[in-house]
């Protein structure tokens, strides 16, 4: 499956040209304008009857759209765009706007039925906003989620406008610009780094958690900490960081939505039941790219599996960033002289690195990063009892 965008956009000669490259790329589109005088008839024509289709046999993509439309007209055009009848969610997975309109309906649609009403229209502060009150009053009914499903599968929008940008900055500042739910399973060192990254890049991040200490940590971090059962029909992304196994079974993500993404970043590959999930009686296994697969169940569910399972900052990306591997690297290399140059000072056994060399090896990457040490007085080292030099923790102290 391919972009299937709906796109609010002027009809114009020109602007179809890069809809035609985009349907040349491969992907899919329904069309509607981005304003009431915005269309050119016989550009919007041409585009739906498309270079093999006569006027009675239609055969280029769906438009809707005319000039000199009532508002009436033009928001059912917009609501025509983005209802799909032919993907899961009866959404697109991208949208194309100019203005934000398109935006605007979803993210409205999603927060009326969140709430379970709509705001009654003699609340609107202009004849638009009263038809758009219309509009959601009609596709939201009872229990209805039109657009909370249709939009569970939008993976973006592109705006070409600064008056369209401008209220996405302001959804984004109030937390109700709609993103990717991704779950965390594990808060400890790695998984720690995974949420920040997630939720660096706009995900909201949910923590599955076995240790009260770091359920205690990933909370007032900010983020929800729940279990795995109580969010696998609703997330977008699940990463496993936990260095057990079976943290994923293929029960699980026969529970998963529709193109849910699962990896796992932990050391071994047993996280996730990579095992169970191929005997599932008529699943198949098609790679998109090396190590990027898409699992189809037999009602037409598709899973995106990275690496296989194993560790995906390898297989999808190039592993650790350089200068966090010079540190662990540093470790080790004088780990290794420890160990030969003072073998009667270890008998066998297992061994943390002790704290001087610890704090060697962060006391070696400062100057890189400009990073200037106060030095301890001799009477404030004595104080705290530890040398002037280091080092300044005791053994049993966890950073």
């Amino acid at each position: 499956m391919g972009i299937q965008a709906s796109r609010s956009r002027a009809i114009w000669t020109i602007s179809s040209q890069t809809l035609f490259w985009a349907v040349v790329l491969g992907a899919e589109v329904r069309w509607a304008s981005c304003n009431i005088f915005s269309t050119q008839d016989h550009a919007a024509a041409a585009i739906a009857v498309g270079p093999n289709g006569t006027p009675d046999n239609p055969q280029g993509i769906p438009v809707f759209a005319w000039k000199g439309e009532t508002l009436e007209e033009y928001w059912w055009c917009t609501e025509q765009a983005l209802t799909w009848p032919n993907t899961p969610t009866g959404g697109p997975n991208m949208i194309l706007d100019d203005g934000g309109d398109a935006t605007l309906l979803v993210h409205k649609g999603v927060e009326y039925e969140k709430d379970g009403k709509v705001p009654d229209v003699d609340t609107a502060e202009s004849d638009e906003h009263r038809v758009i009150l219309e509009l959601l009053h009609r596709t939201i009914t009872d229990g209805s989620q039109k657009w909370t499903q249709l939009s569970s599968e939008i993976r973006g929008v592109t705006e070409e406008t600064t008056t369209g940008v401008h209220p996405l900055y302001e959804m984004q500042r109030d937390g109700v610009l709609l993103c990717k739910t991704a779950v965390v399973c594990g808060y400890g060192d790695v998984g720690k780094g995974c949420a920040e990254s997630l939720r660096g890049q706009g995900a909201r991040v949910i923590i599955t958690e076995i240790d009260p200490i770091c359920a205690l940590q990933a909370a007032m971090d900010g983020y929800q900490v729940t279990t795995l059962d109580e969010v696998i029909d609703k997330a977008d992304v699940f990463v496993t960081t936990t260095g057990n196994k079976d943290i994923i079974l293929a029960s699980d993500m026969a529970k998963m939505k529709h193109q849910a993404i699962v990896g796992n970043i932990g050391h071994f590959d047993n996280e996730i039941d990579m095992a169970g999930l191929a005997k599932i009686p008529g699943i198949v296994k098609d790679e998109v790219k090396p190590q990027v697969h898409t699992w189809t169940f037999p009602d037409g569910k598709v899973l995106i599996v990275l690496s296989e399972g194993r560790l995906l900052n390898l297989g999808n990306a190039t592993g650790h960033p350089s200068f966090v591997m010079s540190n662990s690297f540093a470790d080790q290399t004088l780990a290794q002289i420890e160990l030969f140059t003072k073998p009667d000072a270890y008998s066998t056994g297992v061994y943390t690195l002790p704290k001087h060399l610890d704090e060697k090896v962060a006391r070696l990457h400062l100057d890189s990063l400009g990073v200037k040490l106060t030095t301890l007085r001799p009477e404030q080292a004595a104080y705290i009892g530890v040398k002037v030099e280091g080092p300044y923790k005791s053994d049993h102290y966890r950073y």
